[in-house]
């Protein structure tokens, strides 16, 4: 006797794409570095077996049908192998295991029947990345899956069964959705949802949902910058103004124009690598700074943050005048100089100290993050200071 059975959608897929269009609209603020990662996910697997087929299959049979029970969860979980092409994109490959599903029907003439499926394959997925804030990041996922399905039935009593261990391996899509938090550059944990479409070796098509958490792990990601103590110059003394006497009355030389005094401050002193949050040292170098200004008559003063050319141009462009504004904040609280004196600004990676050629390379390794350190920095230009 054949006994057929269907997995049904848990979820449509309507929900599935407003979780990625959110996921969208959300906007960009951080980065995935273009390189290889891999990871491990484990989770709960969910199928729903189509108890009204089993019914009508038991009844064309000339049986009647007591009761029957599901076993429609499991743990299943994934291997998988991916390259970060840019920010946005990825390519993973890997291997799962949904699981075994199953159920029991006990039947009139008396006799039971049960049947079971075990799914377990390859999937080959494109990924889209939509970073949040700087540590969490949505994702989604769209591919397909090759999968071996093996079912296995068995009857008792007055209940006989044909074939008892149809298999079935075939190619269908996946897709899914999912959160992502950094801890470091290179570890983070994974929460998805991913649906796979199956065939259930026995003539039906449906879809196993596997929810899961996981953790990433980014080969080559680079460290934390290492604190730096920031270095800067004090401002030379103006020249003394020598008055030549006059026949009549002395008067006084004509005081030369004040020339305006740029100080610059390493950023890796000031922030943690791609933060726009001032560190204890930063503070304690701002400090000195800020004491040398209330000693001194100042005019107006400017910011500009300045980054290296690792990331996009206009994530480049944000994080220069995050931290430009975050030290104009610091100076106006710390020295008691008024805001309206201090103008604040980014220029993003248009005006490296590195020359063009100084540093090779495109992908963040330590070597080329230390070459560009001169690149990460802020500049205070003060004007009008005796």
């Amino acid at each position: 006797m054949h006994v057929e059975k269907k997995m049904k959608l848990e979820k449509t897929s309507k929900q599935l794409g407003l979780a990625v269009l959110a996921a969208i609209a959300a906007g960009s603020a951080a980065a995935h570095t273009p390189g290889w990662y891999g990871g491990f996910s484990i989770g709960q697997s969910a199928a729903t077996i189509d108890d009204d087929r089993i019914l009508r299959a038991l009844t064309e049979s000339r049986f009647s049908t007591a009761s029957i029970s599901d076993d429609d969860r499991d743990t299943g979980y994934k291997l998988f192998f991916g390259r970060q092409l840019n920010n946005y994109l990825a390519v993973e490959a890997g291997a799962f295991d949904l699981g075994k599903f199953g159920f029991s029907a006990t039947t009139l003439p008396v006799g039971t029947l049960n049947g079971s499926m075990k799914v377990r394959g390859l999937n080959l997925d494109l990924v889209g990345n939509f970073h949040l804030t700087e540590k969490l990041s949505a994702f989604g996922r769209i591919g397909a899956a090759y999968a071996e399905t093996k079912d296995s039935f068995s009857g008792s009593g007055a209940v006989r069964v044909l074939n008892s261990n149809p298999s079935k391996k075939d190619t269908n899509y996946k897709a899914g959705v999912g959160l992502e938090w950094a801890f470091t550059p290179a570890l983070s944990m994974r929460g998805e949802f991913e649906r796979y479409r199956i065939n259930d070796a026995v003539g039906n098509k449906g879809d196993i949902d596997l929810a899961s958490v996981g953790l990433v792990y980014r080969f080559g990601a680079y460290p934390p910058a290492p604190v730096q103590r920031v270095a800067y110059t004090e401002p030379a003394a103006p020249a003394p103004v020598v008055v030549a006497p006059a026949p009549v009355a002395p008067a006084p030389a004509p005081t030369p124009p004040r020339q305006p005094v740029r100080v610059t401050f390493a950023a890796d002193a000031l922030f943690d690598f791609d933060k726009a949050i001032l560190k204890p040292a930063g503070k304690q170098a701002l400090d000195k700074f800020a004491s040398d200004l209330r000693s001194a008559n100042t005019g107006t003063i400017t910011i500009t943050g300045h980054t290296d050319r690792i990331g996009s141009p206009a994530y480049n462009q944000k994080l220069s005048a995050r931290r430009a504004e975050a030290v104009r904040a610091y100076l106006v609280q710390s020295a008691g100089i008024p805001a309206g004196k201090i103008t604040s600004s980014g220029a993003g990676e248009t005006n490296p100290v590195t020359k063009r050629g100084e540093c090779r390379g495109e992908t963040a390794t330590k070597s080329l993050v230390a070459c560009l350190q001169p690149d990460r920095r802020v500049d205070v230009e003060v004007s009008g200071t005796k």
